[in-house]
């Protein structure tokens, strides 16, 4: 459950990108993973930090961890906040490289906010494009 202080902050379009948060005297801006954006921040640069981290990520592939030997490319499906006592979620597929002709990759479902398990890509993570055995 999202906590009754967090306030919603939203793209022009309408669009949720996070949330703003007091704490003493300065705010704490949070994304829609639930990641802290920037912390001790004016109520103007909270608004910033998360047009700056915006929504982009959901295009980019990320590692779902402690599902096989190695780590999954997966790309985000669904990203659910918490609503009320609705409990939020996270699903992710395997990566398909938008191949519309291949049968469906497998899909996960996890828990609201971003778990450590689920992360951006690193150096040395698989590309996509290279062939490990």
């Amino acid at each position: 459950m999202l906590p009754e202080d967090w306030i919603p902050h939203r793209r022009d379009d309408g669009e949720l990108i996070g949330w703003i948060r007091a704490e003493g005297d300065d705010w704490v801006a949070i994304d829609v993973l639930g990641r802290t954006a920037g912390e001790g921040l004016d109520w103007l640069a909270a608004e910033d930090a998360l047009e700056q981290v915006g929504l982009r990520w959901l295009a980019d592939a990320w590692m779902l961890e402690g599902e096989g030997p190695a780590p999954l490319r997966v790309k985000f499906v669904e990203v659910t906040p918490s609503e009320g006592t609705e409990p939020g979620r996270i699903v992710v597929k395997v990566d398909d490289f938008g191949d519309m002709q291949r049968p469906p990759t497998e899909r996960f479902t996890l828990p609201w906010p971003l778990p450590d398990r689920l992360r951006p890509m690193r150096p040395g993570d698989p590309d996509g494009r290279t062939i490990t055995h």
